[in-house]
């Protein structure tokens, strides 16, 4: 199973729709998304007091990571997902487990 945090399906739009192919990228993007092997993940309340608390934590440790990043972490730790990851500062986030940071 793939999950893909919603946020990470909007910078893909975002991407696409600044790009030179963006009808291409679409037409491969919507059957993956469609597919029964992908999960769209979305905030609930439970991910939103997640996003707070890891807020709080970085701020107050003076390592804050960019907003949507910190949402991504946010819903990988609301459904106990690993995140598979080059981005290093993702080691800053409590709680996140990680896969393959450099």
């Amino acid at each position: 199973m793939v999950y893909m945090p919603f946020v990470v399906v909007a910078e893909l739009r975002a991407g696409f729709a600044s790009g030179e192919r963006a009808a291409e990228n679409l037409e491969f993007l919507e059957p993956f998304l469609q597919s029964e092997f992908v999960e769209v993940l979305h905030s609930d309340s439970e991910t939103l007091q997640i996003y707070a608390q890891l807020f709080t934590s970085l701020r107050r440790r003076g390592t804050p990571i960019p907003t949507n990043d910190l949402w991504i972490a946010s819903l990988c730790v609301r459904h106990h997902l690993p995140l598979d990851t080059a981005d290093t500062h993702f080691r800053n986030v409590d709680l996140l487990k990680l896969v393959n940071v450099e």
